[in-house]
């Protein structure tokens, strides 16, 4: 299948659009905790966009969308870019897996749910975690768990072979997030004892403006799931912007 224009403008407005949601994210949760851990804080969902476009390009990608074997993608299929096209559609198995963009422009796209993914966790390891273990935990999940769970329901796992159809991340990006963020605290436990004024929030303007941005890009995150400028397309952002 050639090549949409319109498609092809449209995605890569919505892979901006989901990029600008992880530094709204920062700002949203930087202005939640207090402000001896907002630089922290911010820096977690900062550094997720550098270290998980690094684990993406090189063999995440692939874990997720390559040819699967067994329960898990084949981390061959796709390793370091190799078969990826910008002129053409993603091919997988000699057949057109993703129709109408550039398979470049689909990677690009599907880094931006790899990138937001472990941040989301970010705001139940507030005066949790520390930096390092942080970024050794992030690695690991995204290997271990984002891009399993990606492969089975996106990149025609077993799951998706029963059936399941997760149109923009409840599955792969909350419920995968949620339940690690919950699995997390089990294991590293409660905050300091000593730790006082939690629950008031250190700058208030941060969360509004995290919040503008977040909502901003969720037309990009929901209505680019449609994959093409489409009316699917089109009834995605409208939603967005009345469940918003």
């Amino acid at each position: 299948m050639a090549i949409d224009p319109a498609s092809t403008a449209y995605m890569l407005l919505c892979t901006a659009l989901v990029q600008l949601m992880t530094p709204g994210l920062a700002f949203f949760y930087g202005g939640l905790v207090t402000d001896t851990s907002v630089l922290t804080m911010m820096m977690q969902s900062f550094v997720s966009m550098g270290v998980a476009s690094i684990i993406w390009y090189t063999v995440g990608f692939s874990l997720c969308f390559g040819e699967s074997v067994g329960f898990f993608g084949n981390p061959a299929t796709y390793f370091g870019m190799m078969g990826v096209n910008v002129n053409e559609p993603l091919m997988r198995e000699g057949k057109v897996f993703i129709d109408y963009i550039p398979g470049l422009l689909f990677v690009a796209y599907q880094g931006m749910f790899a990138v937001i993914t472990p941040a989301l966790m970010t705001g139940a390891f507030a005066d949790r975690f520390r930096f390092k273990p942080y970024l050794l935990f992030l690695s690991i999940w995204l290997l271990v768990v984002y891009a399993p769970w990606c492969h089975w329901v996106w990149g025609g796992g077993w799951l998706a072979e029963w059936g399941v159809w997760d149109f923009a991340g409840g599955i792969v990006v909350h419920i995968t997030a949620g339940f690690s963020a919950l699995a997390s605290l089990l294991v590293v436990g409660k905050r300091p004892a000593d730790a006082k004024d939690l629950d008031a929030p250190h700058n208030v303007p941060f969360v509004a403006l995290g919040t503008a941005l977040l909502w901003f890009g969720w037309f990009g995150f929901n209505g680019g799931s449609a994959l093409a400028s489409s009316s699917t397309a089109v009834a995605a952002a409208v939603n967005s912007e009345i469940a918003g």
